[in-house]
Formats: structure tokens, sequence, C-alpha cells
């Protein structure tokens, strides 16, 4: 299915490809004032937040070396990587995205190149063996870096400084997340997810206006659809464009509303006409998971079928009717469809026979009646509940001691859309300036991939070494404070 537009989709996102613009970054700090000896280590610090190689130049002091010298390099995105260990990690995820790397310099003097593409700021050299008739010597160190982005398209954010801080920090996390696609993030995964292009397309909209670049990401993702035209949740693009074997619910339908944003945004109607057949696909193929009698979706014990949020334990069946609903309200705006909005309407109106407590002002989930946040915040984007309905479940779930949390930036993205569809504006920027804020207040250069302020070290992967510190879900404060919906009049 789809087959034979494929190669003409691949053509068109190719058209798309951006141009990578690089810069020559060196040290701020850290570069070492006298020869090292083994066992000594340096930090390199350069300053914020890049993507890029790193080359080192090297010559010996002493007798000619008689024995390699053996370095190990730790780029970090953040000081707290500096001293995290591989010894013990049993994570789920493999230990390969951790930017550790061992180098035997065989000749001295080098110009050290390491060949991988790194994340960084923070970038720890430890020596680990040289000869005892000679000492290593670093006569400099810079990296080639590189983005997609063009900082000269973007105008300073007038405001209160904690707001320019948290934009500023938000677009570096867009920044060095746009390569030659929108990557989710730059240490790891280093792809593109449709979940995290929804936001990062947001946020460039207001910023950077690569909507080139948004194309290209719609038309890879056209290209990587399966033979039952499943859009996939993720996609590689080397060593040629190919979907990932994950599938959510959620994420195949966001192809939806990324389309709506983008044909929005741009005007472009006539590449949201050739990719709509395929968006529109997407709701037929979540029609198997519904229950015809009540219009409800079935739930699943299956890891992933949903992801909504990393919050261990969470029921997500709820959520995912409303972002059925969600999705399909895109759809409508994209093409007039009187069967789909009444089915729409059937849909909201199972979830408050079945899913609603009007006494608690609760929404709840999954056969044991969770209660979650992401149950009422997805409700209220999908217009299940509008104006003081919507204000009183979000009120209800706070006072709620059981009430399931949010633990990622991408959620929070949509509590905080949530506050403002309810009309609570100034409790959103609230939000943004306690949650986001509190990233920057402890030296974030870029936002997180993952940030519980009640344990800052929590991880989905059994361990933070692999979390993420620059990810592209997280950057969408700038989306707020730049777009007007921040405002009363919004």
């Amino acid at each position: 299915m789809f087959e034979e537009k494929k190669a003409a989709w691949l053509e068109k996102a190719e058209s798309c490809r951006p141009a990578l613009h690089t810069e020559t970054v060196r040290p701020v700090s850290g570069m070492p004032q006298k020869a090292l000896r083994e066992n000594d280590s340096i930090v390199l610090d350069f300053g914020n937040h890049f993507v890029g190689k790193l080359t080192l130049r090297l010559r010996s002091k002493g007798s000619h070396p008689d024995a390699p010298a053996w370095l190990q390099f730790k780029f970090c995105e953040n000081s707290r990587e500096l001293n995290e260990t591989l010894e013990g990690y049993r994570g789920w995820i493999s230990r390969g995205w951790v930017q550790q790397e061992q180098v035997h310099v065989d000749v001295l003097p080098a110009m050290l190149s390491l060949p991988r593409r790194y994340a960084f700021r923070y970038v720890r050299i430890d020596v680990l063996a040289l000869s005892s008739k000679y000492s290593l010597v670093i006569e400099d160190a810079f990296a080639e870096t590189t983005t997609s982005a063009d900082d000269s398209r973007v105008e300073s954010l007038p405001g209160e400084e904690w707001e320019k801080a948290i934009d500023r920090t938000a677009l570096r996390t867009l920044r060095s997340c746009m390569q030659d696609v929108f990557e989710d993030g730059p240490k790891r995964d280093r792809r593109l997810w449709l979940g995290d292009l929804r936001l990062q397309a947001l946020a460039n909209s207001v910023t950077y206006r690569s909507f080139g670049l948004v194309k290209r990401c719609l038309y890879l993702f056209a290209c990587a659809a399966d033979s039952e035209g499943r859009i996939p949740a993720c996609l590689f693009t080397e060593p040629q464009v190919e979907g990932d074997d994950t599938y959510m619910f959620d994420y195949s339908l966001f192809f939806i509303p990324t389309l709506l944003q983008y044909a929005q945004a741009t005007g472009d109607r006539e590449t949201a006409e050739d990719l709509l057949p395929l968006a529109l696909h997407q709701l037929t193929l979540a029609e198997k998971q519904f229950d015809p009698a009540t219009q409800l979706i079935q739930d699943s014990d299956r890891m992933g079928w949903c992801f909504v949020d990393w919050k261990l334990g969470l029921n997500k069946q709820c959520c995912a009717q409303a972002i059925w609903i969600y999705c399909a309200q895109a759809a409508l705006r994209l093409r007039e469809d009187p069967a789909l909005a009444a089915l729409i309407e059937a849909r909201k109106a199972a979830m408050l026979a079945h899913w609603y407590d009007r006494e608690r002002h609760l929404f709840v989930s999954g056969r044991d009646r969770q209660i979650s946040h992401a149950s009422q915040i997805w409700a209220i984007l999908a217009g299940v509940v509008t104006g003081e309905e919507a204000c009183a479940c979000l009120d209800a779930a706070a006072a709620c001691p059981d009430a399931l949390g949010m633990v990622t930036p991408y959620m929070m993205h949509h509590y905080v859309e949530a506050l403002c569809l309810s009309g609570r504006r100034e409790a959103a920027r609230q939000v943004i300036r306690d949650y986001w804020g509190a990233m920057v207040r402890s030296g974030a250069d870029t936002f997180w991939e993952l940030f519980n302020p009640a344990d800052p070290n929590e991880s989905p992967y059994g361990s933070p070494i692999v979390n993420s510190y620059c990810h592209a879900w997280s950057c969408t404060p700038t989306w707020f404070l730049r777009s007007g919906v921040l405002e009363k009049n919004a």
C-alpha cells in the first residue's frame, strides 16, 4: 500500500535536505598548563552544548615515546555525567550509547581526530597509560560542530530574565537536535521520532522557521510506512531510509496533526494533499483497536503500544482514546468528513459515559479505574471536557493523592497546553517557570529527556548514564513564550 508513491516521496524528501552550518569551537577552560603524566585527568569545558567532532593536536615531552599514549575520552552534555561510570550498569538499552572512547596514539606528534560525532559541553580526558620516559602535551583542542539551524533567523525574546533564560535553553535544545533531520536527541537516539517531530515543528514555527526540514521529515515518514501503510514510531536515515519495527498507537496518529501544523504554518496545500491519504489511513488502521459496541479503545498490557509518558505503571487506555479524538479532529480540519465528525462525538460521549466520574470530576482508565494527570490532560486536549469542567478535572487530579504524576517534559508540555485551553494561562506560565526553570537553575544548557524534581537521578532505562540531556520533546517553552498562547487574549 502506497508503495508506488514512495520513490517520488523520497525524491521530495531529499530535495529538502538541509545544509549543515559548521563552526569551529574551542574550550573556554580546562586546557592543561603542563604536560600530562599517566593517571592524569583533565576536563575541557566548551562553554555551551554542541554537536560535532573533536580534534586534538598532541606532542610528547621528554625522551622519544617508546610506547603508545593510551587515552580515554568521555563526552558529557551535563556536568553530572562527568563522574558516572558504566560499572554495574544493568539497564535495558545498550550501553553503546554512552559517549566514552579509548584510543591508542602510536606516533607523536599527532593530530588526533575522533571519527564519531558527539553531543557535549564537557570532555573529560584520562591518561590511562604512558611510558615513564615521556609526558603528553595537548597543544590545541577544537571541535567542528554542526547544526542545520540558522541562528540569524531568530530574534531575541523580550520579557523577564527568567523567560529569556528558559527560551535560550529551549532554543539550544532545538538547535542541537536540528541536523539532517529533526533528531530526538543528538546523544541518543540520534534518529527521527514522530512524537518529538510534532513538538519540534511547533517550536521551529516560531523560531528557526526551517519548514523545509519539517517537510523532509514528513516525507521520510511516508517513505518508511510498512506494507500495510502503518507509519512507524521512528525511522533511520542511514545507510538508507528505513522504518523501525516499533509501532505506537499515538505516534502513528500524530502524523495527522503534524501535517496539519505544517500546512497551517506554510500554506503548502500541495504537500498536505499529497500526504493526506496516508495520514487518514492511520485512522483506518486504528479502527481495529476499538470495540464497535461501546466505541471504547481496547486496553493493552503490551509495553509501548501507546507511549503518552515514561511514567511507570501508567494505564494508557483513556489517553489513547483522547489522542484518537485529538488526531481525528485534526483530520477534519484537513478534509471535511461528516461520518468522521459523528464518530468523534460518539467516542467523546463514550468516554464521558464509561470513564468520567462526574462527582469527583476525574477521568479513570483501565479495569482498575486508575486516576492519572495524563488522563485528565488528554481529555481536555481532545475537547471531551472544556471550560470550568476542564479546570475542575485539573484541580481534582492535583488534590488526589493517588493520581499518577508526570515525569517527562513531553507530558509537561501537554499539561501546560491543557492549562492554556482551560483559560489558566498564568498557571501555565508558572509551570514553565517552575519546571523548565528548575533545569536551568541546576545548570542545564539544554533541556533533558526526563526530569523529576523529586528525583533528579530517575531514569526509565535503569541508569541515568544513558539519559539524554538534550532532548527534542523538551524544547517547547520557546513555543509557549513566543506564540502568544500564554497571553490573556489568546
